[in-house]
C-alpha cells in the first residue's frame, strides 16, 4: 500500500469520507490531546495533593486525617475497578451509532461534563465540605466516579478514532505522533506550571502566597477550560472515514463477544504484556524520583529538572517519529527506545549521588518514552485489522481501551510502590539526606532501578520474540481483508 490513505465510497446516509491528510484536521485531532493529557495529569497527580494539603483545611485535624484515607483509598479502588470498566466502555463506544460517528459524540460529551465535575472536586463540592462532612462524602464519592467514568469514555474515544480516520498504518503514525505531541506539552507542562498558578490565584484572593483552596479552585478552572475547548476541537473539526473495512465488519455484540475477539487476538495480548512490563518499570521509577532528589542527592529545589526534562524530550522526539518511521520499522524504534532507557538505569545505579550524571540519566531515560509509547498504541492500532482478518468483527474502541487500562493498572501500582520504597528505604517523617545509611541508599536503588530495569529487560525480550505485527504484515492484512470484500460484493451482485 502507498503512504496515503484511499478514498472510499461512503455508505447510504453517512457523510463523505474526508481525506485524511487534510491538515485542519490533524491540527484539530492533536489539539484534542493537549487538554485531555493536562486533564488526566491533574486528576492522576495533582488531586491528591490538593486533598491532603487544602482539600480539609477548616476541618478538625483528625476527622481530617480519616477522610484523606477515605478518598486515597477510593482512588485506588476506583482504579482497579476500572481494570474491569475500561473495555466495557470501550464496548460502549463501539456500539454507538449516530450520524456524528461512533468517537465524536463521546469527544462533546466528555469535554463538558467531566470540566464542570472537575470544578466541584477541586471546590469541595462548592464548600459543602466546609457545612457538612457527612454528605460531603456520600456526594463526592458519586462525583468522582462520575468524573472518572466520563472522562475514561473520552480518553478511550480519543485513542480509539485512528483506525477510524486512516486504515493506513504511516498515516496512523502521524496522527499517533501529532497527539502524544501535544499530550506530552500538556502533561509535563502542568507540572510546571501547578504550583505558580495556585500560589498566584491564592495570593490574588488571600493575599498569602502559598497553595490554598482558592488557587487549586481556579487552576481547575483553567483545566476544565481548556479540556472543553480541546476535546471540542476534535468533536467539530475531525470526521469519520465510512470505509467498507468498518462498514462491512460484523456487528460488535455485547460485552462478552467483545471479549471474546480480544482473547483470540493474540497479537494484541503480547503487545499488552510487553506494554505492562514496560509501563510497571517506569512509573515505579519516576513516582519516586522525588525521593532521588531529596534523600539520595539531598536537593529538592532541584526537582523541578524531572519535569522540564521530558518536556523537552517530547518536543524533541515525538515530532521525528512518523519521519523516523518511515525509514526505520517500528520494531527497532523500539529496540532503540529500551536501549537507551537501560543506559538510563545503568547511570541511575553507578552514581546516584552525583547530579550531573543524575540529569544525564534522566535524558536518556525520558529521551525515548515517546517512541516506545507510540509504537506500542500503533501495535495495538493495527492489531485492529488482524483481529478483524481472524474474527469478522472490528473492535476498534475496545482494542485501544487496553492501553489506558493498563496505564491505570501501573498508576494502581505506582501508589503502592511509593509507599513501600519510602518505608523500606526510611525516607519519611523528618529524615534528611544525611540519615541516610549505606543500606538506605541500596534499598532505594533495588526498588527504583534494579528491579525496574528487570523490567525494561523483560518488556524489549516479549516484545521482540512474540509481536509480529508491523508496518508490512499490516499492510498485507488490509489487502486481504479488501480482497475478501470484494469477493463478498462480487457474490451478492
Amino acid at each position: 500500500m502507498s503512504g496515503s490513505t484511499t478514498q472510499r465510497t461512503a455508505t447510504p446516509g453517512q457523510p463523505q469520507a474526508v481525506p485524511t491528510r487534510n491538515m485542519g484536521q490533524k491540527i484539530a485531532y492533536a489539539f484534542g490531546n493537549l487538554g485531555q493529557a493536562a486533564f488526566y495529569n491533574t486528576m492522576s497527580t495533582f488531586f491528591i495533593t490538593f486533598v491532603t494539603t487544602a482539600l480539609f483545611i477548616d476541618v478538625d485535624k483528625t476527622l481530617a486525617a480519616r477522610l484523606i484515607a477515605v478518598i486515597t483509598g477510593l482512588v485506588v479502588v476506583i482504579r482497579i475497578a476500572e481494570i474491569f470498566l475500561d473495555p466495557l466502555l470501550g464496548n460502549l463506544v463501539d456500539n454507538t451509532n449516530t450520524r456524528w460517528g461512533r468517537f465524536r459524540p463521546w469527544q462533546f460529551i466528555g469535554g463538558l461534563v467531566p470540566g464542570i465535575l472537575l470544578i466541584m472536586v477541586f471546590t469541595g463540592l462548592f464548600g459543602l465540605v466546609d457545612v457538612n462532612t457527612g454528605v460531603f462524602m456520600v456526594l463526592f464519592v458519586i462525583v468522582f466516579i462520575l468524573l472518572d467514568v466520563i472522562y475514561s469514555l473520552r480518553d478511550i474515544s480519543y485513542w480509539g478514532m485512528i483506525p477510524a480516520i486512516s486504515s493506513d498504518s504511516h498515516e496512523r503514525s502521524t496522527y499517533t505522533a501529532l497527539g502524544a505531541f501535544t499530550g506530552s506539552i500538556g502533561y509535563n507542562g502542568v507540572t510546571v506550571i501547578v504550583v505558580p498558578v495556585v500560589s498566584w490565584f491564592t495570593w490574588k484572593f488571600t493575599g498569602q502566597w502559598e497553595q490554598g483552596r482558592t488557587g487549586w479552585a481556579a487552576f481547575a478552572i483553567i483545566i476544565a477550560v481548556l479540556g472543553l475547548l480541546t476535546a471540542w476541537s476534535v468533536a467539530f473539526g475531525t470526521r469519520e472515514n465510512q470505509g467498507e473495512l468498518r462498514a462491512k465488519a460484523e456487528a460488535n455484540g455485547n460485552p462478552i463477544e467483545a471479549f471474546k475477539a480480544i482473547a483470540q487476538n493474540d497479537q494484541l495480548l503480547w503487545v499488552a504484556l510487553s506494554y505492562l512490563l514496560y509501563s510497571v518499570a517506569n512509573v515505579a521509577t519516576t513516582g519516586v524520583l522525588f525521593y532521588q532528589f531529596k534523600y539520595v542527592l539531598g536537593a529538592p529545589d532541584s526537582f523541578s529538572i524531572a519535569g522540564v526534562i521530558p518536556v523537552i524530550t517530547g518536543l524533541v522526539t515525538t515530532p521525528l517519529y512518523p519521519v523516523l518511521n518511515r525509514r526505520i520499522p517500528r520494531r527497532w524504534l523500539y529496540t532503540a527506545g529500551m536501549a537507551f532507557m537501560i543506559a538510563g538505569y545503568t547511570l541511575f545505579i553507578i552514581a546516584p549521588m552525583n547530579l550531573p550524571v543524575v540529569i544525564v540519566a534522566l535524558v536518556l531515560f525520558y529521551l525515548p518514552a515517546q517512541t516506545i509509547q507510540m509504537t506500542a498504541i500503533l501495535s495495538m492500532t493495527d492489531s485492529i485489522e488482524y483481529g478483524q482478518l481472524k474474527t469478522g468483527k472490528r473492535n476498534e474502541a475496545v482494542t485501544l481501551s487496553v492501553r489506558p487500562m493498563l496505564d491505570k493498572i501501573a498508576g494502581a501500582l505506582s501508589n503502592g510502590i511509593v509507599g513501600f520504597v519510602a518505608v523500606a528505604a526510611g525516607m519519611v517523617g523528618n529524615t534528611t539526606a544525611a540519615d541516610m545509611t549505606a543500606a538506605n541508599i541500596r534499598t532505594f536503588k533495588t526498588c527504583a532501578y534494579y528491579l525496574p530495569l528487570a523490567g525494561i529487560v523483560a518488556s524489549l525480550v516479549v516484545f521482540l520474540l512474540t509481536v509480529k505485527i508491523d508496518e508490512n504484515m499490516h499492510d498485507h492484512i488490509v489487502e486481504q481483508l479488501e480482497e475478501r470484500l470484494a469477493s463478498e460484493n462480487t457474490d451478492e451482485q
